[in-house]
């Protein structure tokens, strides 16, 4: 017999019966070992690979939400900071540059006084963010998403900005026009 060479013995159900085995060979090592701890083994081994690829989805969801909101808040930052933050009338959101109200002008284009209506910006229309209150600047009431806006005059003045001054929402309008 040679070194690292072995002899086992092994007892059947029908009988008795030897074998000799080289431990060189790492398969041998595995027949000596019951089939419960092998599999026992080999679970372990797949339950740590899926609890880390888990682990490593969360990991990676999680950070691109993370930078996605660092990104907004240093984009919001700089434009604070170069002035150039609008408000929305009916939510209170400041909106970054790129972020448009959604409203409505109606005709004469050529008068310097228009009347508008705003149904909101893109944190409040069509459909509000969570914890975003869509309410009147005017009587304070909530404006409801379905068939609600804002009423305004939109100033069109050809050496400044344009202005706009919101006069009241659809549930205003529908109470003064109940008093008359």
């Amino acid at each position: 017999m040679s070194i690292g060479a072995a002899r086992a013995e092994f007892h059947f159900q029908g009988g008795a019966g030897s074998c000799f085995m080289d431990f060189k060979n790492p398969l041998d090592y595995t027949l000596l070992m019951p089939d419960f701890i092998w599999y026992m083994i080999l679970g372990a081994v797949i339950l740590l690979l899926i609890l880390l690829l888990r682990w490593y989805i969360n990991w990676k969801a999680y950070g691109a939400r993370e930078s996605e909101a660092r990104r907004t808040e240093d984009r919001r930052k700089k434009a604070a900071e170069q002035g150039l933050l609008v408000q929305c009338p009916l939510c209170s959101v400041h909106l970054l540059p790129g972020e448009d109200m959604i409203s409505r002008v109606y005709r004469p284009m050529n008068v310097h006084d228009q009347y508008m209506t705003i149904n909101g910006c893109p944190h409040c229309y069509p459909s509000p963010e969570p914890g975003v209150r869509r309410a009147c600047p005017v009587c304070g009431r909530e404006v409801p998403l379905e068939g609600g806006y804002l009423t305004a005059r939109l100033f069109n003045k050809t050496s400044a900005k344009k202005h706009v001054i919101v006069t009241g929402c659809s549930e205003c309008n529908k109470k003064n026009r109940a008093k008359e």
